[in-house]
């Protein structure tokens, strides 16, 4: 192909393209393809986070389709017929894109070594690339790559361009008074030595903040932010009885300030790993202690879990929750916790409802359950209890007529 090729010219009707998400975005590439004249029928795949990733590629292109497995505000225009979601838990959109790829676009950067490495997101690129034909690059000179990202084969190369440009930042999250609450009534769940997985937003840095009093925590999960990096230097966060990858911190991205991105580079000790790794129960069930923490839209009175369905419509996604809290019950000594508001809208809706309206996670998968008024603990108890114990954690103006129409 020629030297003056452009990156229509490594495309074909047909193609199927995977896009990284969330902080390992190539922007600059995509910004290539809405300038060209692409070929007809292309599907995108990608696996978008809000406030990051904010492509409609049903738009990108003539018949452009795009298949995701998580929604966005950026998708709730899309064409008809053109965008397809996919209810997927992340270590099964591991396989599904091991043989479902035929082009990746991802942005890469260079270590303190010079050596060219993704990051700080690789959840699913091991997977893109051993799949695809042809691998676009979008090479930025603008940072310095994780020293613990997935290396990069240049050999594989198909197409690049050098930028010069920061990394998109998350938002210090705003821990407000429920927030944290919740994050002191699970911290008090945490014991020295567990190995803790948490997610994005308020709740999940209210708990990190609280987990300073601990010693020899662990990490393994799908996201590294802020908080964690504060526990790891605090040395509160340090991998040291973890039975597996001792003394390392296993997750599949980062995503935070500019002074996280910065520290990654001369951070080796956390490990970049794809959702075959930081996903999977065969390799969670060798931690002792394994905490998984999440959130939900709604938990209903038999404990079933709602964490991407609201007023009729996709939220969100599937995500990884259901992956982790199963990898937690084959945690010896592991529990699986659900943390959320009480309310919503507010204060005027109840989180904790009769009967969700999409079940993310089985009542089966969830042994505590954690607001701003308390702890459920589920596991071993009837229904009638666990009715109960849910229903003392709601806020109070909605516990009478949870009563009245729960099974007690």
């Amino acid at each position: 192909m020629s030297a003056n090729a452009t990156i229509a010219d490594r495309l074909w009707s047909g193609a199927r393209i995977w896009v990284a998400g969330s902080s390992n975005e190539p922007t600059a590439l995509l910004g290539e393809l809405a300038a060209a004249e692409l070929p007809d029928n292309l599907t995108f795949i990608q696996f978008p986070l809000a406030g990051f990733n904010n492509t409609d590629f049903t738009r990108i292109a003539p018949g452009a389709a795009m298949e995701t497995f998580f929604m966005t505000s950026a998708l709730r225009d899309a064409l008809p017929g053109r965008l397809r979601f996919l209810p997927m838990q992340m270590r099964a959109v591991f396989d599904y894109l091991s043989r479902n790829v035929d082009v990746v676009m991802v942005m890469a950067a260079r270590d303190a070594d010079g050596v060219l490495r993704l990051g700080p997101n690789v959840d699913f690129a091991a997977a893109a690339l051993g799949s695809a034909d042809r691998v676009l690059v979008e090479i930025n000179e603008g940072i310095t790559a994780p020293a613990g990202g997935l290396l990069l084969d240049e050999s594989r190369i198909d197409y690049s361009i050098c930028v010069d440009r920061p990394l998109a930042e998350m938002a210090a999250p705003v821990i407000d008074d429920a927030a944290a609450a919740i994050g002191a009534n699970v911290a008090g769940l945490i014991r020295d030595g567990d190995c803790v997985q948490t997610g994005i937003g308020s709740i999940p840095a209210a708990i990190l903040r609280e987990l300073g009093g601990l010693n020899d925590l662990g990490m393994h999960g799908g996201l590294i932010d802020d908080g964690g990096m504060a526990l790891i230097e605090a040395g509160n966060l340090n991998g040291a009885v973890k039975a597996i990858d001792t003394g390392v911190h296993i997750t599949g991205m980062a995503l935070g300030s500019a002074g996280l991105y910065d520290w990654l580079a001369d951070a080796p000790s956390v490990q970049f790993r794809g959702a075959d790794y930081t996903h999977d129960v065969s390799v969670i069930r060798q931690l002792d202690g394994f905490v998984s923490i999440n959130s939900a839209v709604e938990v209903d009175v038999y404990g079933q879990v709602n964490a991407e369905f609201a007023g009729g419509r996709q939220l969100s996604g599937t995500g990884g929750s259901v992956d982790f809290m199963r990898a937690a019950r084959r945690s010896r000594g592991g529990r699986s916790i659900v943390a959320m508001n009480a309310t919503a809208r507010g204060g005027s809706v109840s989180r904790i409802v009769p009967k969700v309206e999409m079940v993310t996670a089985l009542r089966t998968d969830v042994d505590m359950v954690v607001t701003e008024f308390g702890v459920a603990r589920l596991d071993g108890v009837d229904v009638q209890e666990r009715a109960r114990r849910l229903i003392e954690i709601a806020a109070p103006a909605f516990r009478a007529e949870l009563l009245d129409l729960a099974p007690v």
